[in-house]
């Protein structure tokens, strides 16, 4: 009998391609003279345009790969798996990634960054990301993680010279590292107890009363405390607001949507398929932070006087929101609630990119990229303001952002139909909270400003403008046909 492990090539191709890409345009980047330093650029965009569809063949295909078979006594498991959860985020990882590879060329060349470094950086994080959704066991969940991470810190700190950017590597590296030994030593409890590490048999294990339930607790606490971190929970949040600020404009965006898209996708699993059946423990506790996540992040918001800074607080509080779904589960019920998080996960990349585009754009032309440099955006750049205003509007749920309503409305029915009340009524307290300063930079583009005030006209490239333009297409076409991502 061969011990060799038959692989769907067509399953793993996207981050396969994805990785090869990224060592591509390292290598490749050594052969190129300053002046062609771009087509490392370039390159990457054609990549993942090719990781992107290489996702098409699999979609009406569920494929399995890795997996070990069971023994009779044992079930089958499997390591990586390929169904449509796995592809709405791989899709959704490669949009990303495309939008901020976008973003990112003109950043690269305008603050002369390292070409290949950073797209070699960038491409190895999105590899990581592909992976992890598609992880069904802790081993490669952790890996999968670990290489999202990992590039980032890097990302964040590739401008030397700047020591806001290295003050905010430095913090993000220190609470990750932090975090991920608080997850590995919670993980490895699991392990210790329930002898196993596919998410499918946890489950399975979990289910036995004659487990040492102390520790278990103790294992699946340590782990969401460890995931709190990668999605910007309270109070693993501290690093997000100087690092999303101390990065490139581009790289904040990657952390926003890509990584972040990652990290819950990872915790909704764990939770979700290997947790399940402790759902009556980490329910309410996910649901507390939730409530203080959204809270937080939107109070800290109103006293922001910067773009980035004022995205980075709302990304918080967006989290809380995507919280809100899984804090709502109660045993039985768990995979009704995974819908409505994966709708909002999808709904939040499409509206923060949106508005991380026009924030880059103006970036490049404001370095202090304060709201006040939006003032009179309307008059001098009106279709860039109407794409941010549109985002904007998206983000606090007020019509024309219908996409953002219709989210929000499918997470708020998560706690009502699962009897979590008070957890709808917090939700509902802070969209109100939220409305005001969405609102506010929103009103700021369009207010009059005195002629020798008058804001300067920003030059937007192709790239920014594909970017610009497919953001704000995207968030469009999914107001007026919803049901693209609700059906999930």
């Amino acid at each position: 009998m061969t011990s060799l492990q038959s692989i769907d090539y067509v399953a793993i191709a996207a981050p396969l391609v994805v990785a090869l890409v990224a060592l591509g345009v390292l290598v490749l980047d050594t052969f190129l003279p300053p002046a062609r330093k771009v087509v490392a650029g370039w390159v990457s965009v054609a990549g993942l345009a090719v990781a992107g569809v290489l996702l098409v063949p699999l979609v009406g295909d569920t494929r399995r790969t890795f997996c070990v078979p069971g023994d009779g006594l044992v079930l089958p498991a499997c390591s990586y798996v390929v169904d449509e959860l796995t592809l709405v985020f791989q899709a959704l990882v490669v949009a990303g990634a495309l939008v901020c590879v976008l973003l990112s060329l003109d950043t690269v060349r305008d603050t002369a960054l390292p070409s290949g470094e950073y797209f070699f950086l960038l491409l190895s994080s999105v590899s990581g990301a592909l992976t992890l959704a598609a992880s069904r066991d802790l081993l490669t969940l952790v890996v999968a993680l670990e290489v999202v991470s990992l590039p980032a810190f890097a990302l964040v700190a590739l401008r030397r010279f700047d020591s806001r950017s290295s003050e905010a590597a430095l913090k993000l590296f220190l609470v990750s590292v932090v975090s991920t030994a608080v997850m590995l030593f919670g993980l490895s409890l699991v392990y210790g107890v329930t002898g196993q590490v596919h998410l499918e048999r946890i489950a399975t294990a979990l289910d036995d009363p004659s487990l040492s339930q102390p520790a278990l607790a103790l294992g699946v606490t340590l782990a969401l405390a460890g995931f709190g971190f990668k999605v910007a929970a309270v109070p693993f949040h501290f690093w997000a607001p100087d690092t999303y600020e101390g990065a490139p404009v581009p790289v904040a965006a990657y952390l926003s949507v890509v990584s972040k898209a990652a990290g819950f996708v990872g915790l909704a699993l764990l939770l979700t398929e290997g947790f399940a059946p402790y759902v009556d423990s980490w329910g309410p506790a996910v649901a507390v932070v939730a409530a203080v996540t959204m809270t937080v992040g939107n109070l800290a918001a109103l006293r922001q006087t910067r773009a980035v800074r004022l995205l980075a607080w709302s990304s918080v509080a967006q989290s809380g929101y995507m919280l809100v779904p899984l804090g709502s589960a109660v045993a039985g019920d768990v995979d009704a609630v995974l819908p409505a998080t994966v709708a909002y996960v999808v709904a939040y990349a499409v509206m923060n990119l949106g508005a991380f585009s026009v924030v880059t754009l103006v970036g490049r032309h404001r370095e202090a990229n304060a709201l006040a440099d939006y003032r009179g955006l309307g008059r001098t750049e009106p279709l860039s303001a109407f794409a941010l205003a549109f985002a904007l509007a998206c983000l606090a749920g007020l019509p024309p952002g219908l996409l953002g309503l219709f989210a929000k409305i499918v997470v708020f029915r998560a706690p009502v139909d699962q009897g979590a009340g008070w957890l709808a009524v917090v939700m509902a307290v802070n969209v109100v909270i939220g409305l005001y300063y969405y609102l506010a930079w929103a009103t700021t583009m369009y207010a009059r400003t005195a002629e020798d005030a008058r804001p300067p006209s920003y030059r937007i490239s192709w790239s920014d403008g594909v970017a610009i333009g497919a953001t704000l297409g995207a968030a469009l076409t999914l107001s007026v046909v919803p049901d693209t991502i609700l059906r999930f």
